[in-house]
């Protein structure tokens, strides 16, 4: 047996470490079930090149509990350790990137997400352990198997001892504080969430499989006791598209989201070996713009090593709704946030994710527009929001982003602007894309622009505010207005001008009383000769005003108009029979004048309250 100690500069490292790390202690597990890993993975190459000689085999890493011993061994039948390889590898290379972690990060406890970054893997199990054994023999032939322990001090032991099968087995002395990792459960689940893609077969137990032998009468069942193989080596992620079907995707969503029980619309499987590696499957599911959005379920790895599900600076922000995996070589392990949003790889990686989703949203519709078409309800607030947020899939989005018309046919942009170029135009020959976003409350003023020809799109995300002023930006000539944002005709370009039934002496005195009961601080009076069948009160809201008050209310758009009352147009049909009533009453003047405002908010759901009770008994009244 030989003694020696750790070369070391710092003091007291090992107590450092656990109070660094302390907040992700449970990775411990999965940082040494990777280094099994890379050490199979080695020596499956070194076979594959001839360097190792003899029987590869079917080598699996296994994790086994003795809660007597109060220990928690992981095996591997991998490459193995010399002597000299573990005083490289453990004590000098490993231990360094721990004194290196130490010195860089010891004034900054808080940021303790750097762990992997300094290949500090193996030293992540003192936070754990009172003790760490190495059992270890190297592939290479005639090579003298050895034993090292550290009790968590600079000094350790090293001696030769007997093991005959190659790989290595860490066997860490769990701690009095952390026993819940002496739990067969506790351990599962870990598993379970760091390695269950890991690419080689983990065993943690074993377990029965019953199968039926025989037939009716004569069936009989026989208990089967197998590895319990926690992991899926081969995931779908990992093999070719062409080598997939329709259901492997739909099977391995049902993998990633056991509990989930709604199938994804469809799949993009990313695949990229240059400027960087990267490969993955992205999953849409459903949304609605009542649903309320969940991120933070897109998995991240590092070859098949799970890393973490919240990818923000990796993934673009309006792809975070979607479900899936990502995979990278090219993102370290544990590395801070501020770390990922600096990174030029990193950066990279967000652009061609954000290419690639928007190419095979325009294959899909390309190839199926139909289908296309159906889905879009389900997934127009992910596109919307991504043409808001990220000028690149904007100017990709013009392709294939739909603008349904209300209980009618989806338009491109371009294809809605061909059909509206003779029918919907201002003065100032400005295209105007009538839209509504809500069919229900905006019903009426849909009815009368659906009566004089026109089309009206359907925008209700909640975020169309601000997209729509982003369209407008980058489509000159083209203007998104309200249906409600005024009448129609002065919505419209229309040669044809109606003449007011009332003189101009009568239009005045009509405007007086109107706006003598009409609350001014809430409406503004305009004086219009409509049709005799339109309504006499109409109630619109400028589209300027509302716009950027909606912006501000959900984000942008101009300061403080969010705190602004509530501002209308109330526009007045001197045409209708009931103006007459209104200039030749005695008594009622108030009541007709308060009767038509009141029907006009009932057509834009601003009727509540008192205001709802006095229009009832008012109605009443009037039919006496």
């Amino acid at each position: 047996m030989s003694k020696g100690n750790i070369n070391i500069s710092t003091e007291n490292i090992f107590p450092i470490i656990k109070k660094f790390l302390y907040s992700d202690h449970e990775i411990f597990l999965r940082e040494l079930v990777s280094n099994a890993t890379d050490a199979t993975l080695k020596l499956k190459h070194l076979f594959s090149i001839g360097e190792a000689k003899g029987d590869y085999g079917t080598p699996q890493i296994e994790i086994k509990i003795d809660k007597k011993k109060k220990t928690l061994h992981i095996i591997d039948q991998g490459i193995g350790m010399t002597k000299d390889e573990v005083e490289k590898y453990i004590n000098e290379i490993a231990f360094s990137g721990a004194e290196e972690f130490v010195e860089k990060y010891k004034d900054k406890i808080e940021d303790s997400g750097i762990i992997g970054h300094f290949g500090l893997g193996f030293y992540s199990s003192f936070m754990v352990a009172d003790n760490v054994q190495i059992l270890t023999k190297s592939y290479k032939k005639g090579s003298q198997a050895v034993k090292w322990e550290c009790d968590g001090s600079p000094a350790y032991t090293i001696e030769n001892i007997d093991k005959k099968e190659r790989g290595t087995e860490i066997i860490l002395h769990i701690s009095k504080e952390e026993k819940a990792f002496l739990e067969e459960n506790k351990i599962n689940e870990l598993l379970t969430k760091y390695n269950r893609f890991m690419p080689i077969p983990i065993k943690h137990g074993t377990r029965e499989e019953t199968e039926t032998i025989g037939e009716g009468d004569d069936a009989k069942e026989k208990k089967t006791t197998v590895d319990n193989i926690i992991n899926n080596p081969t995931p779908a992620w990992t093999k070719k598209p062409a080598d997939l079907k329709p259901e492997d995707y739909k099977s391995f969503y049902r993998e990633l989201y056991p509990m989930q029980f709604e199938e994804p619309l469809f799949n993009i499987h990313l695949n990229v070996d240059y400027p960087f590696n990267l490969t993955g499957i992205l999953y849409f599911p459903r949304i609605t713009k009542n649903m309320e959005i969940q991120k933070d379920r897109i998995q991240l790895y590092q070859n098949q090593v799970f890393v973490t599900d919240n990818v923000e600076g990796i993934v673009p922000d309006f792809l975070q709704m979607l479900r899936g995996v990502i995979d990278s070589p090219d993102i370290p392990l544990n590395v801070s946030r501020s770390y990922l949003q600096s990174d030029g790889a990193v950066k990279k990686i967000s652009g061609y994710i954000t290419k690639k989703v928007a190419d095979k949203l325009n294959s899909i519709f390309k190839k199926d527009r139909k289908d296309f078409e159906s889905k879009w309800e389900d997934i127009k607030l992910i596109i919307e929001y991504g043409m808001l947020s990220e000028d690149k899939f904007f100017e990709k989005a013009q392709k294939f982003a739909m603008y349904p018309v209300v209980d009618g046919a989806n338009y491109t942009l371009k294809e809605l602007k061909e059909k509206i170029k003779d029918t919907q135009t201002d003065k100032d020959d400005n295209l105007i894309v009538l839209y509504t976003s809500d069919k229900d409350k905006q019903h009426s003023y849909i009815e009368t622009a659906q009566a004089k020809g026109y089309d009206v799109v359907l925008l209700d995300s909640p975020i169309v505010p601000h997209l729509i002023q982003k369209l407008e930006t980058e489509n000159e000539k083209v203007k998104f207005t309200r249906v409600d944002a005024d009448f129609i005709d002065n919505l419209i370009n229309k040669d044809d001008t109606k003449i007011s039934k009332l003189s101009d002496e009568e239009k005045t005195k009509l405007e007086e009383i109107v706006k003598g009961i009409v609350p001014g601080a809430t409406y503004t009076v305009q004086m219009e000769a409509l049709d005799s069948a339109e309504n006499p009160f109409i109630i619109t809201q400028p589209e300027f005003m509302r716009r950027y008050k909606e912006m501000s209310q959900t984000g942008g758009g101009m300061m403080g108009m969010g705190e602004m009352p509530e501002m209308y147009n109330l526009i007045v049909n001197s045409n209708h029979s009931l103006m007459d009533k209104i200039l030749k009453a005695k008594k009622n003047k108030e009541k007709y004048v308060n009767q038509a405002l009141d029907l006009a908010k009932l057509s834009q759901n601003l009727l509540t309250g008192k205001e709802m009770t006095a229009f009832i008994k008012r109605s009443f009244e009037l039919m006496k």
